[in-house]
């Protein structure tokens, strides 16, 4: 199988190490940059499960017609989803083909100070280094990673803490405004999610 450069997808030299993602020193500072813009991560970004949506956040095509979260026929590819203009942005679709799972917390983020309410920040803590975003209304956070999640929850607590968990049949609003230096990957939340459903 011939190998590609992951930023220009031409061949990569015979002589190129098994690791090596770029065919050149050119491509990889090239790719290191592209990835500085777009934070997201390489694990969301090949799966074929990426839609648009409004300002309301009703899914749709890349072709501007209604989309479901649960009808694979109406998704796309990151780069189709990318290069349309329908509605306001773009989501990806959780779906029990993987372990992929999202975090939703909910008001925890005051977006003029950039401060976090202590619950989030215990729960940012609980999940190590893994990708975060900011969510479209600018005070919550979206934590992505992994885990077995197959039964979505909403957990509500007096200190506060609004946390919503979904791993399938659901599809999360994405930004792209990483928040903070979280990295570029999606970490096991296995322990994080079975703390917070624990009580």
């Amino acid at each position: 199988m011939t190998r590609t450069c992951e930023h220009c997808e031409g061949p990569m030299p015979l002589m190129a190490r098994s690791h090596a993602k770029t065919c050149s020193p050119r491509c990889r500072k090239a790719l290191s940059r592209a990835a500085a813009r777009n934070p997201l991560p390489v694990e969301l970004k090949t799966r074929d499960r990426w839609i648009r949506r409004d300002a309301k956040k009703v899914p749709l095509t890349s072709a501007g017609m209604a989309a479901s979260s649960t009808d694979p026929r109406t998704w796309s590819t990151y780069k189709d989803a990318a290069a349309s203009t329908v509605g306001a942005g773009l989501g990806f679709v959780l779906s029990d083909e993987d372990d992929i799972v999202c975090l939703d917390l909910d008001h925890c983020l005051n977006p003029l100070t950039g401060q976090l309410a202590p619950w989030a920040s215990a729960i940012l803590r609980d999940a190590g280094a893994t990708y975060v975003e900011v969510s479209p209304s600018g005070d919550g956070l979206h934590i992505w990673g992994r885990a077995y999640v197959r039964q979505g929850r909403r957990i509500r607590r007096p200190d506060g803490t609004a946390v919503e968990i979904y791993g399938t049949g659901r599809y999360i609003a994405m930004t792209g405004r990483r928040h903070g230096s979280s990295p570029s990957i999606l970490a096991d939340l296995s322990a994080v999610v079975a703390k917070l459903t624990a009580r």
